[in-house]
């Protein structure tokens, strides 16, 4: 007898549910999902050639917006003389990274609105348009826009690549890709001036800005044929315009202090007091109006946690102290060990290019790893020692101090990975470009605050009677060796509570378990 049949001679009456199975079943929720909320159809998983093809195009992509962060600087002379404009030089530095810094947290955001292809398309437009302004600029204020432009684009480039990798790889590998963007900052920051120099010694100045136009028209060629590809995780919703321009006032109102404190204006002067108080009211305005808002530009909810806070203050403290040590050490070098401008510049390798090796190691860990965090908490914690002995040990041979920078700077770059991974799996997937946004935000205030800490560490020691940035050898007060060795141990010594503080972020962060297989990232040349 087949047993699905009722067996013969049963009589049994249709079982009546009960009550409780009654009041359980009205409980169940009837509401219709909107379109818009429906999760997206899956695609298929991207070919590892596919992965390859996007990842070159993003490091592509991304070293068009550092390359602008350093190019720039050796050619700013020779712009000088032709527009013969030199007090307003320093905006074509500024304007870029002001804008960049303040649309970041924007840009991620409107990636999660409205996917990452729309965003990566307007960000490299901005970017373009605005080096073909500065190109052609006629006189020194259009230049200083197109550089405003620039920075538009530029700020919105980082988040969104950041983004696109977290939609191709999964968690536990993605922090091995942070080691190949780490690359493209090194190799930006090394052969940007090189490159401005050299066009605008045996060319012309407007080069460094044509150059832009064939490697950004590269770099969509390659991506957006693949972009279609990748899985979407973006949800429509209505943009909260009103949040993020409170917080992009407010950011450029205090990245403005930050530049001129203690610099063009004295850090008590009522300017600086005044827009001290406007970046404050501005912030405070933000953070009202996101507690009220149905759904805030920045939702303040993802900054809070056992992840976010920790891993955006951990990274923010690492960031900090290298752009702090990176724009400051020239000053050292030639003064206290008689280096030229070129030399200087040479012996900032260790801090700039060994913490991808740092970065490199932590990534390739955590593929592996179960306790990932452990070796940015051992790297921070290194590095603080590093900078305590240089603290301590000055003055030493020049190849000893390069040595323990380059151990710094190690242990410096595993905080990176790590950070950025632990932040993007922390959060939900339609979240992930916003919280990239507001992690790159984060950093750059930090880097700013540290290099205007620094500023001041070094006018307090040293007197205001000297220049600290630009052309350290024309000071107009010679700084004696003795001096400027004591007046940067206060240096070292910010420095190493700086990552003493990342290691403790560390500590404090949930290390929460990585999704994906544990195995290492494909390599960009093997098949």
């Amino acid at each position: 007898m087949n047993k699905f049949e009722p067996q013969s001679g049963s009589t049994a009456a249709p079982h009546a549910l009960s009550d409780e199975m009654v009041e359980e079943l009205s409980y169940l929720p009837t509401a219709v999902m909107e379109v818009g909320d429906a999760p997206q159809p899956v695609k298929p998983p991207l070919t590892p050639s596919e992965v390859r093809t996007i990842l070159i195009s993003l490091l592509l992509t991304m070293f068009l917006a550092a390359l602008d962060q350093t190019i720039v600087a050796t050619a700013l002379p020779t712009i000088g003389r032709q527009f013969s404009d030199v007090t307003n030089l320093s905006w074509v530095i500024t304007a870029y990274l002001l804008a960049s810094t303040a649309v970041a947290p924007v840009f991620g955001t409107l990636s999660d609105i409205y996917g990452r292809r729309a965003t990566i398309i307007v960000a490299l437009a901005l970017f373009m348009a605005g080096s073909v302004m500065c190109a052609l600029a006629p006189n020194m204020l259009v230049l200083i826009l197109g550089r405003g432009l620039q920075g538009l684009g530029g700020g919105g480039i980082l988040p969104i690549v950041q983004t696109v990798i977290s939609d191709v790889v999964t968690p536990r590998e993605r922090g091995q890709y942070q080691a190949y963007f780490s690359s493209v900052w090194v190799a930006a920051g090394i052969g940007g001036p090189i490159l401005g120099g050299l066009f605008a010694e045996h060319l012309h100045w407007s080069m460094i800005f044509w150059i832009n136009i064939p490697l950004g028209v590269v770099a969509l060629a390659m991506l957006l044929p693949n972009m279609k590809k990748i899985p979407v995780f973006h949800r429509m919703r209505k943009v909260d315009w009103l949040g993020g321009v409170l917080l992009m006032a407010s950011a450029l109102v205090f990245m403005l202090v930050l530049t001129w404190g203690g610099t063009r204006f004295s850090w008590a002067s009522p300017t600086i007091l005044w827009m001290l108080g406007t970046a404050a009211v501005l912030a405070f305005a933000f953070i009202w109006h996101a507690l009220h808002a149905d759904e805030p530009f920045l939702p303040l909810q993802l900054m809070s946690g056992s992840v976010v806070p920790y891993a955006i203050a951990a990274g923010g403290c690492a960031m900090g102290a290298m752009i702090g040590l990176t724009v400051h050490l020239p000053l050292f070098y030639e003064v206290v060990y008689g280096l030229t401008a070129a030399e200087a510049g040479l012996a900032l390798i260790p801090i700039a290019a060994i913490s991808v090796a740092g970065a490199a190691f932590a990534g390739h860990m955590m593929t592996r790893a179960r306790h990932y965090k452990r070796v940015a908490i051992i790297g921070t914690a290194v590095s603080a020692l590093m900078a305590l002995i240089l603290a301590l040990a000055m003055p030493m041979p020049l190849w000893a101090l390069l040595t323990l920078l380059g151990i710094f700077s190690t242990g410096l770059g595993t905080a990176f990975p790590v950070t950025v991974v632990s932040i993007q799996n922390a959060v939900a997937r339609a979240q992930i470009g916003t919280a990239t946004g507001a992690m790159n935000f984060f950093r750059a205030l930090m880097a700013s605050f540290t290099v205007a800490a620094f500023t001041t560490i070094l006018l307090m020691a040293l007197g205001s009677g000297i220049t600290i940035s630009g052309d350290h050898a024309g000071s107009a007060h010679p700084i004696a060796v003795a001096d400027m060795v004591g007046a940067f141990r206060y240096v070292f010594e910010a420095s190493a509570a700086m990552m003493a503080l990342a290691a403790v972020f560390l500590m404090l962060m949930e290390e929460r378990p990585l999704a994906g297989p544990a195995k290492a990232a494909p390599s960009l040349v093997s098949e």
